[in-house]
């Protein structure tokens, strides 16, 4: 049976003192945490619309946060003057990003581990194992469906993996002690883009024993890889960003050499520095490149039909961006800063190593019918 406690408060109002007395049940609503939206959506005349008018926009800037303090709602004044402030937990200097279920995981290579986000309960906390956990270098994660984590670590260069109460289980030594950059998973497959050994290594899930090689070594490809950055996996297509050759190669999941797109230049559809990769559900290919500062947007056939971003002068620039990660599936939590004319179709996520905004949320929009 709950038990009723008061809470003898003493303050000073006009000299006058005063006795506040508080049941334990208003103290409880007062420190639920984190509700809301992370930030204060824009005014409607500061929307940031891609591309900009008088094309039809199909993409909104919606929101960005850097620390704990933007992710949630600033603490109550009441609970400040009862806990006194809290220090904010920054997001030091992102690289990869990964959305499972209402959880956003980011590896930070300042921090030397990640940064677990919850969109459910607004939580935000950092991920630093220690033993043999530890992690120095974290640039890309992966989730599987039973939620263990792949956390692909460049100076360790292995892949870490961790159940999911991020409990550490075991480690993958790449061959040829390539260092990973980049990491997927599926049902059955765990796939590492091994930059310095131009290939992606592909593991059994289970048993996390080496199968093969993308492009196979030592047996003549149309598709070479020099410096693979990151790959997606969709379905059983593999899209590998490859920073050396400055375009995206295509894969089947068996390791087959479909096409490639992009060459090095800085026209519409060319590369410098491609980084992260991502598709949508219509197969259309997002592709960070940090050295323009932007995000390029391809049909399958690998057609350009789009940028957005650019160097950074404000909301909805980016600064060194390094990754992008699509999600479908938590827009009833962005919902509140799209503009009114349009409608939200899904949310794309984008890293900046350095600037204000450290993670970008964009949202994939189409007019209100």
């Amino acid at each position: 049976m709950a038990r009723s406690f008061v809470i003898k408060i003493h303050v000073t109002l006009n000299r006058v003192p005063v006795i506040v007395l508080l049941s334990m049940a208003t103290f409880i609503l007062l420190d639920t945490g984190c509700t809301g939206p992370p930030v204060k959506p824009g005014e409607p005349d500061e929307t940031i619309v891609y591309p900009p008018p008088p094309a039809m926009p199909r993409i909104q800037y919606l929101t960005s946060f850097s620390s704990s303090e933007e992710f949630c709602d600033p603490q109550s004044r009441f609970n400040r003057f009862v806990f006194g402030e809290e220090d904010p937990m920054p997001i030091i200097k992102p690289y990869g990003i990964t959305i499972h279920g209402t959880k956003i995981y980011i590896c930070d290579t300042g921090l030397g581990g990640l940064e677990v986000l919850d969109l459910g309960d607004r939580s935000f906390a950092y991920f630093k194992p220690g033993g043999l956990g530890q992690l120095q270098f974290p640039l890309n994660c992966a989730v599987d469906d039973m939620g263990y984590l792949y956390v692909a670590d460049g100076n360790r260069k292995q892949v870490v993996v961790f159940d999911a109460n991020l409990q550490y289980v075991d480690a993958i030594t790449l061959e040829n002690s390539a260092k990973p950059t980049d990491v997927e998973v599926n049902d059955s497959l765990l796939l590492v883009a091994a930059m310095d050994d131009h290939s992606i290594h592909v593991y059994d899930k289970s048993s996390l024993e080496f199968r093969r090689r993308i492009p196979e070594a030592g047996i003549p490809a149309p598709i070479r890889l020099y410096q693979p950055a990151n790959l997606v996996l969709i379905d059983s297509l593999l899209m590998v960003s490859d920073i050396g050759g400055c375009r995206v190669a295509l894969f089947s999941q068996g390791g087959t050499a479909l096409s490639s797109f992009g060459k090095p230049g800085r026209g519409f559809g060319d590369f410098t520095r491609p980084k992260g990769i991502a598709a949508d559900r219509q197969g259309n290919i997002y592709v960070v490149d940090a050295a323009f500062e932007n995000i390029q947007i391809f049909n399958p056939e690998g057609d350009l039909l789009m940028n957005f971003g650019g160097t950074y002068s404000g909301p909805g620039g980016m600064w060194l961006p390094a990754a992008v990660a699509i999600d479908y599936e938590n827009l009833e939590h962005f919902r509140d800063y799209v503009n009114e004319r349009y409608h939200l179709e899904y949310l794309v996520f984008v890293t900046n190593q350095y600037g204000p905004d450290r993670v970008s949320v964009y949202g994939y929009i189409g007019p209100t019918e």
